[in-house]
């Protein structure tokens, strides 16, 4: 694999941003009330929630109810996270395009548990 880049926080977020723009329309209209987070490192808790062995890369996680266990009189929560961490994703990945990519596919694959998908739903 070529050398990972090298991007900063803001250039990290902008192919973010690009990969969220390259979600299809219909998608993206869903996703009025959940928060697209970036963060550096995914934390031990991450791990154990996801159930995820510590010796691999966690890419994204979703934080918060699915949209499928919402209803009008659950008490006021944050909103649903869909977290794509920066590290993981830039160990992994040998260019900007890759990062797109992955950026891309983690994020559709978090917000799939917004829509109420398990990992074993998921579109491969």
């Amino acid at each position: 694999m070529a050398r990972p880049p090298h991007l900063s926080r803001t250039e990290f977020e902008k192919l973010v941003e690009k990969a969220i723009g390259e979600l299809p329309e219909s998608f993206r209209s869903r996703l009025d009330n959940v928060v697209i987070a970036i963060e550096d490192e995914p934390t031990d808790e991450d791990y154990e929630l996801t159930g995820t062995p510590e010796d691999e890369d966690l890419f994204g996680i979703f934080r918060g109810p699915m949209r499928t266990e919402m209803s009008w009189n659950m008490l006021p929560t944050l909103p649903p996270q869909a977290v794509v961490f920066r590290g993981p994703i830039l160990r992994n990945t040998g260019s900007n395009r890759e990062a797109v990519k992955e950026i891309k596919d983690t994020l559709v694959h978090e917000l799939g548990h917004y829509f109420g998908l398990e990992d074993d739903e998921m579109p491969s």
